[in-house]
């Protein structure tokens, strides 16, 4: 058998986002692999509940995503960029066959998409600024329009970017498409210039003697924007055929909207056009679920300590104005990569939380009559799923795949595996299983789980391996055997070392009480429960404790540098997209609530706590080498910290290096560019192996920089 390398993440095969069919014999899911080194592809596949074959439905041109059937299931609504450079449009599709129509041609891309019940609109937001608003772009936009990069970028909010983008000026809109008048429509009334609704301007643009053609009339186009203004509107989804639900942030007077936790519901009339706002809720809301008789489903929060809180799902009734929390009985968060479904009839609340190393489906009444209920998810990671009239369908991962679609009843029985995404790369590798193992850390249970290389013999008891340590992000998320860090858990037990992970104090999946634990008090908690079942593990034979690594991203990376900061047991480390300084991170992120939620303070009330509280601030106390590995454009743990924790080490003479990679953001080990994916994971194992006695490689500061990588086939130039 092959082992598995960090190099074959261009051979693994994603599946996504599923979606079963109104009759229940069919799911839709997105395929998505990597193209080259910079790019993915994504198609759109449907495979028949019976067991044939996946169909791929959609042609290999650019990405495709959001795939959603019709409520006759006679089309196939989905986003794509094929055409278009990134800027991803509508498309249906004929699930009897045909060819897919493009319906739209917008500014601001497609997102939110959703059919109201009786198919006749597709509902979906896109991200435009006032200029688009104004000059009909949202409706129609010449496909090699290119805004101008802002020359000065004037900034007048608090949170101005996210992810790898910065707003300017763009805010998220909804917006209502007439499927059969896009259907009808000709080109130029889909991506021609549409008028501008305020006559003054409609008279000068007739008498432009320029225009090549009139402006179509916005009011005969089959797009409709719902919603003005510089808000964002978020979050869409159905009530009946004539009522769309969606929701915006709401601040107080004197308070900023991007520093407020508060969320207004609006329930939109389309025949009237009004919005009234009927309830708040407080959190983060990323979706709304709603029933044809007025009861919506949406996330809250507690907003003291939010960051921390576990999330539930409150409904309301718009016929008495009275709210239910169903999940209230679980100890368990609707939260961090979890999501909830209504089922078709708008009787039962489908949902997904992280529940010890697993991720796991519930159900509960929407009315709340009942507590919830777990029907499936034991030892897998639920990625997503779609709650049909009989069944579900979900990708779910496990130890031994990196993820496929399977369909279960609705009560999670007759569980069956419709896909095999990566059933040819996986025949000859080698993939072990975890080992879970508890131990105890300052009178507290915790999991975690042993990972051991493939020649591994439990019989051979003179062998020994280094041991590697991964430390999570979040913090206030959880690890699991599987999910998006099975790759690089295989990868480094292939390369020879045994793996060691947990889920210590902060992490979500133990209740509340065990979320909570780490308030004020980040590092020092952290790294008891980590060194705790550290100690655990070098009490195997097996296990070399002259040995050990270190690593981790994100909050993860925090700790890898607090743990160098704080004992001397590492040979080395690999400290990835970390925040180092919190006051810095405060004021360059688009998360500080995240620092005013667990510490419940700012850098103006206790600038001396928050530095004692930041790896930096013991940066001299470091004699391990240390990696640093960023990404330019995270906007999440800016780079700016990352650069102060490296010239500290290099001001206190510690190995060190830093690699930024460029146009790469926070989700860099998840979705970054193929190739950037790869180098990560090799560097962080030739890092290790270079102050390893188990290997002849010498330390990676000793060696070319690309030598022993696949980026060494590439240009070697720029400076590290």
């Amino acid at each position: 058998m092959d082992r598995i390398d960090a190099s074959d993440y261009h051979d693994i095969v994603h599946a996504e986002e599923p979606r079963v069919s109104p009759d229940d014999e069919r799911v839709a899911f997105v395929r998505r692999e990597p193209d080259d080194e910079e790019s993915y592809g994504a198609t759109i596949h449907v495979v028949p509940v019976g067991g044939d074959e996946p169909t791929q439905f959609t042609v290999s041109e650019g990405v495709d995503g959001q795939p959603r059937w019709s409520p006759d299931g006679d089309r196939l609504a989905f986003a794509s960029t094929r055409g278009e450079s990134d800027r991803q449009q509508l498309w249906i599709l004929p699930t009897t066959g045909g060819e897919a129509r493009r319906v739209t041609g917008v500014v601001g891309g497609i997102a939110d998409l959703e059919w109201s019940p009786d198919g006749s609109r597709l509902l979906f937001t896109q991200q435009v600024a006032a200029e688009d608003r104004e000059t009909r772009r949202d409706y129609a936009v010449d496909p090699d329009f290119d805004p101008e990069e802002p020359d000065p970028r004037v900034v007048d909010r608090m949170v101005y970017r996210a992810a790898t983008e910065y707003f300017d000026g763009r805010r998220s809109h909804v917006y209502v498409l007439d499927v059969e008048a896009a259907l009808e429509a000709d080109d130029e009334v889909l991506h021609g210039e549409v008028g501008d609704l305020d006559e003054e301007n409609d008279e000068n643009d007739a008498n432009d003697e320029n225009d090549e053609s009139d402006p179509v009339d916005p009011d005969d186009h089959p797009i409709t924007r719902l919603t003005d203004g510089d808000e964002d509107y978020i979050a869409p989804t159905w009530g009946d055929d004539g009522t769309v639900y969606y929701a915006s942030k709401t601040a107080e007077e004197d308070e900023h909207p991007d520093d407020s936790l508060t969320y207004e519901l609006y329930e939109h009339d389309l025949e009237s056009g009004e919005a009234t706002a009927f309830t708040e809720t407080t959190g983060w809301v990323d979706s709304l679920e709603a029933t044809a008789d007025g009861r919506v489903a949406f996330p809250y929060t507690p907003e003291e300590n939010a960051s921390m809180r576990q999330t539930e799902i409150t409904v309301h009734d718009r016929e008495d104005g009275t709210e239910v929390t169903p999940t209230e009985p679980l100890d368990r968060t609707v939260g961090h990569n979890c999501a909830f479904r209504l089922d078709p009839a708008g009787e039962s609340l489908y949902f997904t939380t992280p529940d010890e190393g697993s991720r796991v489906l519930w159900t509960v009444p929407i009315d709340g009559s009942d507590d919830p209920a777990r029907i499936y998810g034991e030892g897998v990671t639920i990625e997503d799923f779609s709650v049909g009239e009989n069944a579900i369908a979900y990708v779910q991962s496990e130890w031994d795949h990196p993820g496929d679609v399977f369909l279960s009843t609705r009560g999670g029985n007759e569980v069956t595996r419709l896909t095999r995404v990566n059933d040819d790369y996986l025949s000859d590798r080698a993939v072990r299983q975890p080992e879970e193992i508890r131990f105890e850390s300052d009178g507290t249970e915790i999991q975690g789980w042993v990972l051991t290389p493939p020649e591994f013999d439990a019989d051979a008891t003179d062998e020994e391996y280094p041991l590697v340590v991964e430390i999570h992000g979040g913090p206030h998320a959880q690890w699991t055997t599987a999910g998006t860090m099975w790759h690089e858990f295989q990868t480094l037990a292939a390369e020879g070392y045994v793996v060691f992970w947990c889920n210590p104090r902060g992490s979500t999946g133990y209740g509340e009480d065990h979320a909570t634990a780490i308030e004020r008090d980040w590092g020092e908690v952290t790294l008891t429960d980590v060194l705790a079942g550290v100690e655990a593990v070098c009490e195997r034979d097996y296990v070399d404790e002259d040995e050990q690594y270190v690593t981790g991203g994100s909050f993860g990376g925090f700790m890898t540098a607090w743990t160098v900061a704080h004992t001397d047991r590492f040979e080395a480390a690999v400290s990835q997209r970390g925040v180092y300084d919190l006051t810095s991170f405060y004021g360059s992120t688009d998360a500080f609530k995240l620092v005013e939620g667990d510490f419940d303070t700012t850098p103006w009330e206790e600038p001396e706590f928050l530095w004692e509280q930041s790896p930096v601030a013991h940066v001299d106390e470091v004699d391990t080498p240390t990696l640093v590995l960023h990404s330019d454009r995270d906007y999440r743990t800016p780079a700016n910290t990352a650069e102060l924790f490296y010239i500290g080490l290099q001001k206190h003479g510690v190995d060190t290096r830093l690699v930024r990679y460029p146009r790469e953001g926070h989700e860099l080990s998840r979705s970054g560019e193929p190739g950037h994916v790869v180098d990560r994971l090799e560097r962080i194992v030739r890092w290790f192996d270079g102050y390893s006695d188990y290997t002849e490689a010498p330390p990676a500061l000793e060696r070319d920089r690309n030598a022993g990588l696949s980026s060494a086939q590439e240009d070697d130039g720029g400076e590290e």
